[in-house]
């Protein structure tokens, strides 16, 4: 049956002190200490994060026309 190897064994573990020297435990939790801040009444706000916008078919048909035109101003510069 298989056992642990005593020579990879190690001794107790000593953790180091704290750097700042405060003896009671500090910074633990401390989201507790400081609410996030509430929306707004009537600001409409339902999520945690805003929604992310997509540019719709207007962005889309204005680039379109965009390269259309720069390939008449093209073709017409040749000629």
């Amino acid at each position: 049956m298989p056992a642990p190897d005593p020579s990879l064994h190690h001794g107790p573990i000593t953790l180091p002190e704290d750097p700042t020297g405060i003896a009671e435990p500090h910074d633990v939790l401390a989201a507790e200490e400081f609410a996030m801040p509430a929306p707004r009444p009537g600001s409409g706000a339902v999520g945690f994060a805003p929604r992310e916008h997509r540019p719709g078919p207007a962005l889309a048909l204005a680039g379109l026309a965009a390269l259309l035109l720069a390939l008449v101003a093209r073709r017409l510069r040749r000629r």
